[in-house]
């Protein structure tokens, strides 16, 4: 099988009557691709960045990205919220974050033992997915709004193509009592963060820790942990039923 990677630049490449029957594509930028004449039955298109504001996709001429956005929020109660202007609807859409992930560990308790190690086609475990948020936290509340020296748990996980000094985390695999015990601090963090945040301290200005050339709020900060909560929720959710199943 042939196989392209990230020094294989295709950019404004044209396909024509190739057969890409059960090919995968895998954090790849497709943005901007226009597909005429495809077959795609039985496709299965996931992209996180179709929940945000002006996200757009069209198929067979129709927009269907507002589509897609609210059937989640009516199998999530409570993602609507993720971008909740205020401080009381920020701290409504963390309870709401806070029920969904409980919710989920008890499932998980009653599954198979090994299930919270358990990976579905290469993605994160359910132990793993709890250490990404960890290090997600760490980054958009204790780097970027609490403005940390060294806000990184040793237990969190980023993606392997981050620039962090992987130095930060332990090099062994920690625990799952060790991970639910650093994840209830983080989640811990941004509730007490929450409880006392008020509307002049959201329109605060904070640099960007991915793109330290562009201004960001305390707000917009917290829309990304909301959202990354919500993703990785449907993420997970996903997996746990291809288990189950």
């Amino acid at each position: 099988m042939a196989k392209f990677g990230r020094s294989d630049d295709l950019k404004g490449a044209e396909f024509f009557e190739v057969n890409l029957h059960g090919a995968r594509f895998l954090e790849c930028d497709l943005s901007g691709v226009v597909m005429r004449g495809i077959d795609i039955q039985a496709g299965d298109i996931d992209s996180p960045w179709l929940g945000e504001v002006g996200a757009s996709l069209k198929i067979n001429g129709i927009e269907v990205a507002p589509y897609v956005d609210a059937e989640l929020n009516r199998l999530f109660p409570g993602r609507a919220d993720r971008f909740a202007p205020d401080p009381d609807g920020l701290r409504t859409a963390w309870a709401a974050i806070e029920r969904t992930w409980s919710a989920l560990a008890d499932r998980v308790a009653g599954m198979p033992e090994g299930t919270v190690d358990a990976s579905v086609g290469g993605e994160w475990s359910f132990a793993q997915t709890q250490r990404h948020l960890v290090h997600a936290t760490d980054i958009w509340l204790g780097r970027a709004v609490l403005q940390l020296e060294q806000p990184l748990h040793r237990f969190g996980l980023p993606h392997d193509s981050t620039s962090l000094d992987k130095s930060s985390f332990a090099a062994e695999p920690p625990t799952y009592a060790e991970v639910l015990e650093a994840r209830a601090d983080r989640v811990g963090m941004v509730r007490d963060y929450l409880a006392a945040v008020t509307p002049e301290l959201l329109d605060e200005p904070r640099t960007d820790p991915w793109s330290p050339e562009n201004a960001v709020t305390v707000r917009s900060c917290l829309h990304v942990i909301l959202g990354e909560e919500w993703e990785h929720h449907r993420f997970i959710t996903r997996d746990l039923d291809t288990l189950a199943g």
